[in-house]
């Protein structure tokens, strides 16, 4: 399974390489575009991380492709799921698998899914505009909001600004399930709202990268 997640990492990251260059952008204009740190961009080039979905939908607005150029997301008629028969994805290289429960019709402003998490998974820290609503369905999940913990469990919700730095993580030996709700659909270009995941200094620094090769 690891195996095989790390493969899939590695292609999201060779595709994301192959747009940049078809732009011909630096890892440094991309950054820039997107609001995404330059070397957690080189990062996930290299198939080293799994972005959010919040944070690949940046990396995909600002190389002007839509965010199914990464992953299958499947298609959703109308705004009627049944419970045993969601359409189900996930992003490459990601455990967590979604549980699609919003419609995309024109002119929609929110985007939901149920997130179901594995035990021991840990997010990025990131923040950006807009706000999001989690609501635990079931186990048990560390939410970090603005320096602050809160322990979630079956029952309990959180409603918080993006412009906060926010992660969260399952620190549990058994999957929960997470009820997101929050904006997906960003502008491109130098009108998307920032989402820079927090990444140490010499990590940042690590990436000598400064052309498009």
């Amino acid at each position: 399974m690891k195996a095989e997640r790390r493969k899939d990492a590695n292609e999201l990251g060779a595709r994301m390489r192959r747009q940049r260059q078809r732009l011909s952008m630096t890892l440094q204009q991309l950054g820039a575009a997107s609001g995404v740190s330059v070397g957690y961009i080189s990062q996930l080039e290299r198939g080293n991380a799994t972005p959010t979905l919040g944070t690949l939908s940046q990396i995909a607005a600002a190389l002007n492709v839509d965010l199914d150029y990464f992953i299958r997301k499947p298609q959703v008629a109308d705004s009627l799921t049944r419970a045993g028969s969601r359409p189900r994805f996930a992003t490459a290289g990601s455990s967590i698998e979604y549980e699609q429960i919003g419609a995309d019709f024109p002119g929609h402003e929110l985007t939901s899914f149920v997130m179901n998490v594995p035990a021991g998974y840990e997010s990025e820290l990131v923040k950006h505009l807009g706000e999001e609503i989690i609501y635990i369905l079931e186990g048990e999940i560390s939410q970090m909001v603005g320096g602050r913990e809160y322990i979630m469990s079956t029952g309990d919700s959180l409603h918080y600004l993006g412009e906060k730095p926010h992660s969260w993580s399952n620190r549990t030996q058994e999957p929960a399930r997470i009820l997101w709700v929050g904006r997906m659909h960003y502008k491109k270009s130098d009108q998307i709202p920032q989402m820079v995941p927090d990444i140490t200094e010499d990590l940042i620094n690590s990436d000598p990268e400064k052309t498009i090769a």
